[in-house]
């Protein structure tokens, strides 16, 4: 799904997610999608 996604396009999302979040919960919101990635990864796996 992100496999397309190039530098320009990270930096334009990170600049995004800084600006509507700000700085001190953009750490916590991306700690928390990580989580959520690797579980549902992980089920995936589970599944297959």
């Amino acid at each position: 799904m992100f496999q397309n996604l190039g530098t320009t396009e990270l930096l334009i999302i990170a600049a995004v997610l800084l600006v509507l979040f700000g700085g001190k919960k953009l750490p916590e919101l991306s700690r928390g999608v990580a989580d959520s990635i690797r579980e549902f990864r992980k089920a995936t796996r589970e599944d297959a």
